[in-house]
């Protein structure tokens, strides 16, 4: 398994990370502390995680389990070393959590201690911001986008008081670096001229969805990343599942995310059925698995890439760990590009 360092700081982490968001709801806890070993076996060490997981669907009176799972796995095993955890705090998207309030200072302060005692160390590696607080056009609100409500002012001061609570967090030795996740170019790059300014730590990465069926981050943040050393978590590189070929068809698998989620989260449109088609059809014309080529294709972008890919299964890891070396070649490339071209935007 290939290393790489997450953005500028000193956390050098496998170039897959494991997600959890299904630990301790459709996947039991013990089946989440196997898939923990499995990939450690594997060369993975790098676990993406959230104060609000599980989905599908989030729930009250099971958010904080995820992490609970990975905190009773640390206990039993002893071995924090062996692992970067990554976790985020959630904003005005999670209405369970502290009943939608937004991130603040105070918010922050709790979330943190929250999660670490979920988590049962005494340290997070990267904590990261789930939402904006001013909104985002990630979930497919891209279609009605509309910032013009925004008072610059106020995100300046808010993001100022953030990084600010976040900089005594890692004086405190609560927190190590910092990530933002569902931000936009001019968020991003807003958070780097606030750290360089000197209000609080850099960041280092950004949680953005990624993956053959979803390529909004391909233009102006690919930039951004490239020339401010910003490492990209790619989440749902598989397209929620869509890129396995399991919902090909218009089907509904028995236990699949689907069962819970009809639309996928809004990804399921009369466009995304021909996109999925034609990315099957490259993976089965080279002699590829589609799971094994859709992940290759995230780590062969040309800006930094970590795909977080996730199973509810240990046997949909077992499959996924098969193909962790796989390079696609430039023909493949070829073929994904044209088919892109004819598919843009499916969802």
């Amino acid at each position: 398994m290939k290393m790489t360092t997450l953005g500028r700081s000193d956390l050098r982490v496998s170039e897959l990370c494991l997600g959890s968001m299904t630990w301790g709801n459709q996947t039991a806890p013990e089946d989440g502390h196997r898939q923990i070993d499995m990939a450690l076996a594997a060369g993975i060490n790098f676990i993406d995680t959230a104060e609000m997981y599980p989905v599908n669907p989030i729930r009250a009176e099971t958010v904080g389990r995820t992490e609970e799972v990975i905190g009773s796995w640390l206990a039993r095993t002893g071995r924090r070393d062996d692992v970067v955890i990554a976790t985020k705090i959630t904003g005005p998207n999670g209405g369970f959590v502290r009943d939608g309030a937004g991130i603040s200072a105070d918010t922050i302060r709790d979330a943190v201690d929250g999660s670490l005692r979920r988590l049962q160390t005494d340290v997070i590696d990267l904590y990261q911001l789930h939402w904006p607080n001013r909104g985002s056009y990630h979930f497919r609100q891209n279609w009605s986008y509309d910032p013009s409500g925004q008072d610059r002012a106020d995100t300046i001061a808010h993001m100022t008081e953030v990084l600010e609570t976040l900089g005594a967090l890692v004086q405190a030795g609560k927190i190590r670096h910092i990530g933002l996740s569902n931000e936009s170019a001019w968020g991003t790059a807003q958070w780097l001229r606030l750290s360089e300014a000197g209000a609080g730590p850099r960041v280092q990465t950004i949680q953005n969805e990624y993956s053959l069926l979803n390529r909004l981050y391909d233009t102006d943040l690919a930039e951004l990343a490239v020339n401010e050393d910003v490492t990209l978590l790619a989440f749902s590189p598989l397209g929620a599942g869509l890129l396995t070929g399991k919902y090909a068809g218009d089907v509904t698998p028995d236990g699949s995310r689907r069962e819970n989620s009809t639309d996928l989260g809004g990804r399921i449109t009369p466009r995304v059925w021909e996109a999925v088609s034609a990315y099957l059809g490259v993976a089965n014309a080279h002699g590829l698995d589609p799971v094994h080529m859709a992940l290759a294709f995230t780590l062969s972008r040309p800006f930094p890439t970590v795909p977080i890919f996730g199973a509810t299964t240990v046997a949909q890891l077992e499959h996924i760990l098969r193909g962790v070396d796989l390079t696609l070649s430039d023909a493949v490339l070829s073929d994904i590009a044209v088919a892109h071209k004819a598919h843009p935007m499916p969802y």
